[in-house]
C-alpha cells in the first residue's frame, strides 16, 4: 500500500455517534459523515447503516416530537453555526423509519441570526428555541406553534440565555450562562413569565445534565455547587434551593445522566483522566453498579430505549465511534453499528499510554502519549497536540492525524495543561486571566519531558493545535521560539484582543470571563500577543481556517500570515471557503490533514 493511499485510509474512517432516541418506537437515529458532512442515519433491517434523508448541508442538531411522528431539524449553512429550524415528518417510525417525501419544511429562518432548538412541548404542538434577532449579543427565548407558525417571546435577555426542555405543557427550563463555567437554570412559567432558580442565588457553579422526575415537581441535575467536581444531586421545585447529593466520585466529573422513564435508574458517565467509566445508579436507595464490561474509551449520548436498555456512542484511541447497547437486566453489552472501523489500516492503530509530569511549579500535568519504543533514545522526532477550549481537554479517542503519525515514526503527545476541564475547577482557573501564558510554559516542560524521559531529539519536535490550542501553538512558538521545529495552527487566535473585538458579540462577555476584559487587561494583550512577536518565530508554520467562522474570525489567521510574509518567514496559509469554526467537509478534512503529515514529514526528520 502507498503511503497516499495509507493516509486516505485514515483520514476516511468514518464514525457513529450522539444517537437520538424516536419516542414510543424503540428506535433511535445517530449522526455520521458517512456522505462526508453530518447526517442522519438509522439502522435497515439487516443492521445496515441508512440514510434517513440527505440534506445539502450539514445538520447539527434534531429533536423528536413526544409522538414520535416528527422532528425538528437544526441545519446551518457552510460550516457559519447558525442554525436555521426544519421540521421532519416521520413515516412508520416503528418499523422503516421513512422520512415523508418532501417533508423536510422551514420552520424558524433568519440566515443571519443563531437559533438554539429547546425542544417539544408535551403535546408536540408547541417548540421552544432562542435566538437573537434582537441584538447579536442577546438571545431571548421563543415558543412557536408548529402548526399554525404562531411564534411568542416568551423570556427577553441581555446575554446567552437558551432553553433546554419542557417540564410540563405549562413550564420550561432555561440556561442561562453566567460566566465561561458557570450558568443557572431556571424554572419558567410560560404564562406568568415568572422564574424559580435551582440552586443558590448567591455563589456561582455550573448545572449540566438536568432531568425532571415525579411528574415534574422534581428532578436530578449535575452540580458542582460548593465542590471541585461535578456531582449527582437531586432537588425539588417545592425547595429549589436546597440540593441533595447523591453521588459524588472524589476527584472526577461525573459527565451525563440519563433517567429510565420508569424512574427507578439513573445512567451515569464518569470521566476519569479522560477516560469515561459508565456506571448506573438506584436513586431510591443509593445502590450503585459500574458496567465493568465497557471498553476503555468515552461515553457519552446516554439514551434509554425502555426501561431496561440503554444506548450511547462510544470511541477510543482504536474504535473511531460506534453506537452501543447495554441490557441492565441480562448484563448484555453489544455494537449496534460498525462504521467505526478499518480493514486496511485498523490493525496499526495504537493506544496512548496516560502519563503525568511536573511543570515549572510542581503542578502535576497529564498527557497521553503515542511513544516509539523501536526508535533509539535521542533519535525520535515529536509533535505535541494541544486541544482547544480553552476549558476542553484532550480524552482517549480516535484521532487520525495522530495515529497516522504515530504510524510514520513519530512520538505523539496530548497534554492537557493548567486550565482544561476533567480536573476539578481549581485546576480549569489556573490560567485564567494574566495567569494565561502559564499554560504555555507547561508546554515548554512537556518539551523538557519527552526529551528527559522519552528519547526525543531536542531539535525534532512539532506542535499543532485547533482554536484555542492554536493559540497556543502560535504562543509556543513567538514565546519559546528555540524549542520548535515546525507549527501547525489550525482556526486559532493570533491576539485575544482583536479576537474579543471582532467575534460574534454573542461570544465576547463570556470569553472576557476566562481571558480578561478589554477595559482590564488590553495592555495584558499586547504583551502576550503572538501577533506582537511574529519576529521571534524560526520554525515555519502552516495555518488553516475557515472562512465563514463565526467563533475565530478568519482575519486572525490573516493578519498574522500578512506579517510573517512581510518578514520573509516560512508560512502557508490555506483558507476553507465553505467551512466554519469546524472542519465538517470530508475533502477539506482530507486536504488539511494531507498537508499537516506532509508538512511535519518535511520538518522533523
Amino acid at each position: 500500500m502507498s503511503t497516499d493511499t495509507m493516509l486516505m485510509d485514515y483520514l476516511t474512517v468514518q464514525s457513529a455517534y450522539h444517537p437520538v432516541v424516536i419516542p414510543g418506537h424503540n428506535r433511535w437515529t445517530c449522526f455520521s459523515k458517512l456522505t462526508g458532512i453530518p447526517q442522519l442515519w438509522t439502522l435497515d433491517e439487516s443492521g445496515d447503516p441508512r440514510l434517513v434523508m440527505e440534506t445539502e448541508d450539514r445538520i447539527l442538531n434534531v429533536k423528536y416530537a413526544p409522538q414520535g411522528n416528527r422532528a425538528v431539524i437544526g441545519m446551518d449553512h457552510h460550516g457559519n453555526e447558525k442554525q436555521q429550524l426544519y421540521i421532519m415528518h416521520l413515516v412508520n417510525p416503528s418499523t422503516s423509519l421513512e422520512v415523508r417525501t418532501g417533508s423536510l419544511v422551514p420552520l424558524v429562518q433568519s440566515l443571519e441570526h443563531f437559533h438554539h432548538i429547546g425542544g417539544w412541548s408535551p403535546d408536540g404542538r408547541l417548540l421552544s428555541y432562542s435566538s437573537n434577532r434582537r441584538n447579536p449579543a442577546f438571545f431571548d427565548i421563543d415558543i412557536i406553534d408548529v402548526d399554525s407558525r404562531e411564534t411568542r417571546t416568551l423570556f427577553q435577555y441581555d446575554g446567552n440565555c437558551v432553553p433546554l426542555s419542557w417540564v410540563d405543557q405549562d413550564h420550561l427550563l432555561i440556561r442561562i450562562q453566567e460566566t465561561n463555567l458557570d450558568n443557572g437554570i431556571y424554572l419558567l412559567d410560560i404564562h406568568s413569565d415568572q422564574q424559580i432558580r435551582l440552586g443558590s442565588d448567591s455563589s456561582l457553579a455550573r448545572y449540566e445534565s438536568i432531568l425532571t422526575a415525579d411528574q415534574g415537581r422534581s428532578g436530578y441535575v449535575l452540580t458542582d455547587a460548593g465542590e471541585e467536581a461535578l456531582y449527582i444531586a437531586k432537588f425539588d421545585w417545592d425547595q429549589p434551593q436546597h440540593l441533595h447529593k447523591l453521588l459524588a466520585i472524589p476527584g472526577w466529573d461525573i459527565e451525563e445522566i440519563a433517567l429510565t422513564a420508569d424512574q427507578t435508574t439513573l445512567a451515569f458517565t464518569v470521566n476519569q483522566d479522560g477516560i469515561s467509566k459508565l456506571g448506573l445508579l438506584r436513586p431510591d436507595t443509593g445502590e450503585r453498579e459500574m458496567i465493568e464490561v465497557l471498553p476503555e474509551g468515552v461515553v457519552d449520548s446516554l439514551s434509554w430505549l425502555n426501561d431496561y436498555e440503554l444506548i450511547f456512542a462510544l470511541r477510543s484511541p482504536v474504535m473511531p465511534g460506534d453506537i452501543w447497547q447495554y441490557n441492565r437486566l441480562n448484563k448484555e453489552l453489544v455494537r449496534l453499528t460498525r462504521i467505526g472501523h478499518s480493514d486496511t489500516v485498523g490493525s496499526y492503530w495504537k493506544q496512548p499510554q496516560l502519563h503525568r509530569y511536573d511543570s515549572f511549579d510542581e503542578l502535576s500535568v497529564p498527557y497521553f502519549l503515542y511513544d516509539q519504543q523501536s526508535v533509539p533514545d535521542g533519535e525520535k522526532s515529536a509533535v505535541i497536540y494541544v486541544h482547544g477550549g480553552p476549558e476542553g481537554q484532550t480524552k482517549a479517542e480516535y484521532h487520525p492525524v495522530m495515529q497516522y503519525l504515530v504510524h510514520q515514526g513519530f512520538v505523539v503527545a496530548a497534554p492537557n495543561v493548567r486550565g482544561s476541564s476533567g480536573y476539578g475547577r481549581t485546576y480549569i482557573q489556573l490560567d485564567d486571566a494574566r495567569k494565561r501564558m502559564d499554560s504555555v510554559q507547561d508546554l515548554a516542560w512537556l518539551v523538557k519531558a519527552l526529551i528527559r524521559d522519552h528519547g526525543v531529539h531536542p531539535r525534532k519536535i512539532g506542535i499543532m493545535g485547533r482554536s484555542y490550542g492554536g493559540f497556543m501553538v502560535l504562543a509556543a512558538i513567538t514565546h519559546y521560539p528555540k524549542l520548535w521545529a515546525a507549527g501547525v495552527d489550525i482556526v486559532g487566535i493570533s491576539n485575544l484582543k482583536t479576537l474579543l473585538q471582532n467575534t460574534g458579540a454573542w461570544r465576547r462577555r463570556l470569553r472576557e470571563y476566562e481571558y480578561g476584559s478589554l477595559a482590564e487587561h488590553s495592555d495584558f494583550f499586547d504583551e502576550i500577543a503572538p501577533l506582537h512577536h511574529t519576529a521571534n518565530i524560526t520554525a515555519p508554520l502552516l495555518v488553516f481556517h475557515g472562512r465563514n467562522d463565526t467563533r475565530v474570525p478568519v482575519s486572525e489567521a490573516e493578519q498574522l500570515v500578512d506579517d510573517m510574509k512581510k518578514r520573509q518567514q516560512q508560512v502557508e496559509l490555506i483558507v476553507f471557503e465553505d467551512e466554519g469554526h469546524q472542519t465538517e467537509r470530508l475533502e477539506n478534512h482530507i486536504t488539511m490533514h494531507r498537508k499537516t503529515v506532509e508538512f511535519f514529514n518535511n520538518h522533523l526528520r
